[in-house]
């Protein structure tokens, strides 16, 4: 069987480069169900882009790479798209938008375009071998049981990357890449809850509340949940992309009180009300108790002095902490660095040295923040390889 384009994964970026590929493509995944990291994403209603996606929400090795994709299919041509086909949504928190339904929507919506465009969808099916003549591309897949061979002018690549394992996530994208001598950055997870030695926080496990956490030049200001393990939540999960091994991390637990200036007035009208009930109207009652370990929370508000208020907001708002590791793969939300950027072209995302080899999404090494850059980030690197392949067809035609 000879298609001109076979897709490698029917997630968000394969589903995507399909719909715009057009007639003769191919797209194939190991599930039972297309875009299954979309039907899960957002607890089930799926963050399907952000209203403020720009070009410095995202990390990789070359910070300049996804800017034509993104500026070339941004968050309103996909917003666009969802509007046509009649799917109601809605924008929570800090620009992110989800569907009012069900993220199921949007699967159907990206399998329905992929068929308007004339591409084939082949699930439960498996590559078991992979290489390249001069006729093209030939890959040795199996479904139903049975082994099938088809060769393909161009391969697209969107396997994503490491994250979420449960769900089938391999290092695949980054074999291929290997396999074709292209280099790949080290990889790591991203967006993933940070782990602590002794279950340091164990006691705390539930308790949530808003923060402005920092490291590496990076800056959020979102809710932070302790956990059994460690520390999680998205203030969390967006420092982790910035964090590594052997780094400590600095949480402002106050990020809009003034507690110095709190503390000063209460002073004068309220002396004898206790530091800790006090920190209890701003802080919640468990996270006080468990801080008193460590910093001198007792006596009353007529007892502390300047300096000891100064100190006290201080520590607060510089509170630093020590991650031992993360969760790992198994809950990151994303997989950070992969298929190094210096290696494709960031118009059409295809191999500077492979003809007709495409990298799209996860697996290339640009990772985005929580709220659903990565998902445009999916939508934009489809976009640009499946129009890239329909106009270098309409020229060859």
């Amino acid at each position: 069987m000879h298609y001109t384009t076979l897709i490698l994964g029917a997630g968000a970026a394969g589903l995507m480069a399909a719909a715009q590929a057009g007639p003769g493509t191919l797209l194939v995944d190991h599930a039972r169900a297309p875009g299954e990291k979309i039907r899960i994403s957002g607890g089930g209603r799926c963050n399907f882009t952000n209203m403020h996606c720009d070009f410095g929400n995202f990390l990789g090795a070359n910070p300049h790479f996804h800017k034509s994709a993104l500026s070339r299919y941004s968050q309103w041509d996909f917003l666009d798209l969802v509007q046509r086909h009649n799917i109601p949504w809605h924008e929570k928190t800090l620009g992110q938008l989800f569907c009012d339904r069900s993220a199921r929507d949007i699967v159907a919506m990206l399998v329905a375009e992929t068929q308007a465009a004339g591409a084939t969808l082949w699930l439960q099916t498996r590559l078991r071998d992979l290489s390249r003549t001069d006729a093209g591309f030939v890959a040795s897949l199996e479904r139903d049981g049975r082994s099938v061979t088809v060769t393909a002018d161009n391969l697209v690549v969107a396997t994503g990357g490491k994250s979420i394992p449960k769900m089938g996530a391999t290092g695949m994208a980054y074999d291929i890449a290997r396999q074709f001598n292209m280099p790949v950055t080290e990889t790591r997870p991203g967006l993933v809850p940070l782990t602590f030695p002794e279950n340091r926080f164990a006691p705390l496990a539930g308790v949530a509340t808003p923060v402005r956490i920092c490291h590496g030049g990076a800056s959020f200001d979102e809710a932070l949940l302790f956990t059994h393990r460690g520390l999680s939540g998205p203030a969390i999960l967006q420092i982790s992309s910035y964090w590594t091994e052997s780094e400590s991390i600095s949480i402002d637990l106050l990020p809009t009180t003034a507690l110095a200036r709190i503390l000063r007035d209460k002073r004068r009208v309220e002396g004898r009300r206790n530091l800790t009930t006090e920190l209890t109207q701003h802080l919640p009652s468990r996270l006080v108790e468990f801080l008193g370990q460590t910093l001198d929370l007792k006596g009353n508000l007529g007892d502390l002095s300047d300096a000891r208020i100064e100190s006290l907001a201080t520590a607060l708002g510089s509170w630093t902490v020590m991650p031992n590791g993360s969760e790992g793969y198994r809950t990151a939300e994303v997989t950070l660095g992969g298929i190094d950027t210096a290696g494709l072209s960031s118009a059409s995302m295809m191999s500077k040295t492979v003809p007709g080899l495409y990298f799209i999404g996860e697996a290339v090494d640009v990772t985005g923040w929580l709220g659903g850059y990565n998902f445009q980030w999916a939508w934009a690197s489809g976009h640009a390889a499946g129009t890239a392949i329909r106009t270098a067809q309409a020229r060859a035609g």
